[in-house]
């Protein structure tokens, strides 16, 4: 009896030191998206929209339907939703150009990591340098014409080379990714990699491959739940984003986005498939983890907007799949997450040190189903026009500029379509949550005021509005789109 004991310990000390080495860790794959909404993927309940790698891995492992960027400081909302997710920092805690802070595959590489980088990369050519030991087809800026996205290689000597401009945006950053692979093979690499293969798709130009152009017909795909022809009130200003499209917003013309928007999925979709094959003929994608998600989401068509300069759900919430050894299969978590609180994540996955400077919470434990949730509630912004408080049931919007506020009950609303603060039953609820509104402020070091003196109008008036093209957008957009 006292033997087996014996060897029982022996086998669980053993087992325990052999995840920790350095050598035995698992490889990670991090596959991000530019403008995903959630519910662009099969796996998310969607019928509509063909992403069978997607599912695949969504099957294989454990996605989160409630995962958020925390908002921005500026229209382009990818920028600081990238510095946060690198860093692990908040909204309101952060360098855009990730100066003096260590970064997510900073802190792999010092924990005996070969980092690779490829694709869209919105925080300076410094914060990649020093984040990356090898890096191709690395995209810097925020968006591009897909067919002619310029990039550059990180040259062994240190900075990066020419610019150059070849093929479409999706299937040169997975070429890059699959000739990583091929080399980390040929190599015999004894170190595990961390890989981030980052895609401008389905950001604009609503551009698709020239195989996925008519790849869904417009006519059959639904419009959002949440669809109206304008916003009813003055958000604060017009965005390049919203220039996409005309006004009133019609079914047509939404459907016709919605395709083109499907179609540059649908092909990432592949590509991502692309990338998992050759792990898996090369024998590495046991022992990867593999991140999805993507940077935020997008309203195209929901509430009579097509940008992310918003706080409601479709522009806020993004996709979160991960798989990967001794995660759970198959799995679905309904808990509160940042984009930021990745970052610890993969540190205690990998059980390794998570840098001081990280405001993130692992939710590992999640993932694993000891605990439901690591927060009760988030918060998120948009620059000084919009602040928003969420728990699993109520949500607040604020518009300090409008003083008005819109409360929904996401439990029976879940597109919030019913404003609740006019009702006076509802007035206790909507005065908590301005109380937990102002307690995140005070947590995150936001320092707006709820209500100010200054103000814009409240009506949405577009009448006098003129759309202009942005210099990204091709003959095909151009000719789609802005000659209606």
């Amino acid at each position: 009896m006292r033997s087996n004991k014996f060897i029982i310990i022996f086998f669980l000390f053993f087992c325990s030191f052999f995840q920790v080495t350095s050598q035995n860790r698992p490889n990670i794959l991090f596959i991000l998206s530019d403008d995903q909404r959630a519910d662009a993927i099969g796996a998310y309940g969607n019928p509509y929209i063909q992403t069978p790698n997607l599912d695949r891995l969504a099957a294989l492992g454990t996605k989160f339907t409630n995962n958020f960027c925390m908002g921005s400081e500026v229209s382009a909302v990818c920028r600081p939703s990238r510095a946060m997710l690198m860093s692990g920092r908040s909204l309101f805690h952060i360098n855009p150009q990730l100066t003096d802070i260590k970064t997510m595959p900073q802190v792999l590489a010092e924990n005996g990591y070969v980092t690779f980088g490829t694709g869209k990369w919105h925080n300076g050519e410094n914060s990649f340098e020093k984040s990356f030991q090898y890096g191709k087809n690395i995209f810097f800026g925020g968006m591009s014409d897909h067919f002619k996205v310029p990039v550059v290689d990180l040259r062994s000597t240190g900075g990066f080379s020419a610019i150059n401009e070849e093929g479409f945006s999706t299937k040169i950053f997975t070429n890059a990714a699959l000739g990583f692979v091929d080399q980390y093979v040929a190599n015999a690499e004894n170190k595990p990699f961390f890989m981030f293969v980052s895609y401008t798709a389905p950001h604009d130009p609503r551009s698709p491959d020239l195989d996925y152009i008519d790849y869904y017909e417009p006519s059959t795909l639904p419009l959002p739940p949440d669809f109206e022809v304008q916003h009813y009130f003055n958000l604060g200003e017009i965005r390049r984003d919203e220039d996409l499209g005309a006004w009133p917003r019609t079914p047509k013309q939404i459907r016709m986005q919605l395709a083109d928007y499907y179609g540059l999925i649908t092909q990432m979709d592949h590509e991502i498939g692309r990338i998992l094959d050759r792990l898996q003929s090369s024998e590495l994608l046991e022992n990867t983890l593999v991140i999805f998600s993507s940077d935020h989401g997008l309203s195209i068509g929901s509430h009579g907007l097509l940008g992310k300069q918003n706080l409601y759900e479709p522009s806020m919430k993004a996709p979160l799949i991960i798989k990967g050894p001794a995660i759970p299969a198959n799995e679905t978590r309904q808990a509160l997450v940042y984009l930021y609180d990745i970052f610890p994540t993969v540190c205690d996955y990998l059980k390794i040190a998570t840098p001081d400077s990280v405001d993130g919470i692992s939710f590992l434990p999640v993932i694993k189903g000891s605990i439901q949730a690591t927060r009760n509630s988030l918060f998120t912004a948009y620059k000084n026009f919009h602040r928003a408080v969420r728990d699993h049931r109520w949500k607040l919007i604020r518009y300090p500029l409008l003083d008005y506020n819109q409360l929904f009950d996401l439990k029976n609303d879940p597109f919030e379509l019913n404003n609740l603060t006019k009702k006076p039953e509802f007035q206790d609820k909507e005065e908590e949550m301005m109380t937990l509104l102002k307690e995140w402020q005070n947590k995150t070091d936001d320092r707006l005021p709820l209500t100010t003196s200054e103000s814009i109008p409240f009506e949405f008036d577009v009448s006098n509005h003129k759309r202009i093209p942005d210099k990204h957008q091709p003959e095909y957009v151009l000719r789609k789109y802005f000659n209606e």
